[in-house]
């Protein structure tokens, strides 16, 4: 109730501001509290541009005025996560978010709260329904189109009803269809990924005649949404499916591999070509490379992507990075030595890595930024540990905030310590590791060299690596 009390005369001051100076149209406010906060600031900004870091009160609240206010989405970070808030001229915008929850717990209030819990809530709905649609996608090509347009319609009729009731700004409303749109197009260009044939051409062949008719209306280069989640992934899954036809037509065997190096180069070619905007370009191209990457242990085709990443980008940071994440992936390569990097303990003792590894071992890692992982890695290491007594597991948090944070983190959850460590130098050691995606795990013999660089605690066949590890 005090929380609620004390927001109220937040709002309460920012309105009174804002009678003052009637004339200024180009501010806003924004204000907060976290719970169960990882650092004692949240950081703003706007298309990749650092507008402020704001640091939090002793009560691990905020506020903030936005003194030349670039309207549109914002984005917010804290402690690794991250979320987007909607800003307009003349805004007092309140949230609430636990660490621990961060999306599902974010509720905002005041001047701008309608269309912001509108927007957070469709974030959370869209969510449940990609898992949804992966079910819908083993229907026939007819039936999977009337679902999904059932379920545009019915998230068309939900909005016309908010604005019925409230006004909004055009900026809303075009941010709002645009979510709603992309979304509708995002599951038509995943059909063919997700259905269980494995002959893409043939499924291809089999879709309705208008079932990819809103192409022709797709805007490439839209730069007002380059930072939203709808508009990037759909971004993705469209690439993704455009490949399918080119590949098919040089691709040596009928089923797909989406693996194969020449698809993902022809992926990236396509990219190039159809994509002008350097940001949006850019960015597709960092993500298809670094995820071919991050599941390929070839290091000629790992050269080979990796020169034709650099031949399209213009993003001179990004070169430089995934030039050290391909260094790093084909030197964890089998029979390599563990890479030599020090750890520190939770009692803060200082200590090699190789120092640790005189029986068969198994390294993963964690972050705060990861929480759902964390905690769903960490069950299922203390059940491995249980199976398999012979097998070390070792558990390294990557985070930069110092042991203190992640013991914490650790004792609210009565995970063991045990065999617990944090890279000394995290952002070093995590390239050299090549940490990405997070469910990376190395499986290491009793004489410290590399069995597996990148397997998977989660995955149907870790138990019969385990196995193999064990009997060697």
């Amino acid at each position: 109730m005090k929380f609620y009390l004390s927001f109220i005369l937040i709002i309460i001051t920012f309105f009174s501001c804002k009678k003052d100076n009637k004339t200024a149209v180009n501010y806003a406010y924004i204000g907060g509290e976290i719970i169960n906060p990882s650092t004692n600031y949240i950081v703003l900004s706007k298309d990749k541009t650092i507008i402020d870091t704001i640091k939090l009160d002793g009560r691990n609240r905020f506020h903030y005025k936005i003194k030349k206010l670039d309207e549109g989405m914002h984005t917010f970070r804290h402690g690794g996560e991250f979320q987007m808030i909607l800003i307009e001229p003349e805004d007092s915008v309140l949230f609430r978010l636990n660490t621990l929850d961060f999306d599902e717990s974010l509720v905002f209030s005041g001047h701008g709260d309608k269309k912001n819990n509108y927007l957070i809530n469709d974030f959370l709905e869209n969510e449940k329904e990609e898992r949804h649609i992966v079910r819908l996608c083993q229907l026939n090509p007819a039936t999977y189109q009337n679902h999904v347009d059932s379920i545009k319609a019915r998230k068309i009729r939900d909005f016309n009803k908010l604005i019925s009731k409230h006004e909004f700004s055009p900026l809303f409303e075009k941010i709002a269809l645009s979510n709603i749109n992309y979304s509708y197009y995002s599951n038509k260009e995943v059909y063919p990924f997700v259905h269980y044939g494995k002959n893409k051409a043939v499924i291809l062949a089999s879709l309705p005649s208008d079932f990819y008719d809103y192409r022709k209306d797709i805007n490439y280069n839209d730069e007002s949404l380059s930072s939203y989640h709808n508009y990037n992934s759909f971004l993705r899954h469209h690439f993704s499916n455009l490949s399918l036809e080119t590949h098919d037509e040089h691709a040596t065997t009928k089923s797909f591999n989406r693996k194969s190096l020449c698809y993902n180069l022809d992926r990236l070619q396509l990219i190039d070509s159809l994509v002008s905007n350097e940001t949006i370009k850019n960015d597709l191209l960092f993500h298809f490379t670094m995820k071919y990457l991050s599941r390929s242990k070839n290091e000629e085709f790992n050269n080979a992507i990796l020169q034709s990443y650099i031949d399209k980008s213009s993003n001179e940071d990004g070169k430089k990075m995934m030039t050290r994440y391909t260094k790093s992936i084909n030197s964890l390569k089998e029979g390599a030595d563990i890479p030599m990097v020090k750890l520190i303990d939770y009692n803060k003792n200082e200590l090699d890595l190789s120092s640790l590894i005189n029986q068969p071992t198994v390294i993963t890692f964690w972050s705060n930024t990861y929480y759902e992982h964390f905690r769903e890695s960490h069950y299922k290491l203390k059940e491995l540990k249980e199976k398999y007594p012979e097998v070390r597991f070792l558990v390294i948090n990557v985070d930069q905030y110092g042991v203190s944070k992640s013991k914490k983190i650790l004792e609210g959850h009565q995970f063991d310590q045990t065999n617990e460590y944090q890279f000394k130098y995290p952002k070093e050691a995590s390239e050299v590791f090549a940490v990405h995606p997070m469910t990376k795990t190395l499986i290491i013999d009793k004489q410290k060299k590399i069995v597996n660089s990148n397997t998977n605690i989660f995955s149907i066949y870790f138990e019969k690596q385990l196995l193999g590890l064990i009997n060697r």
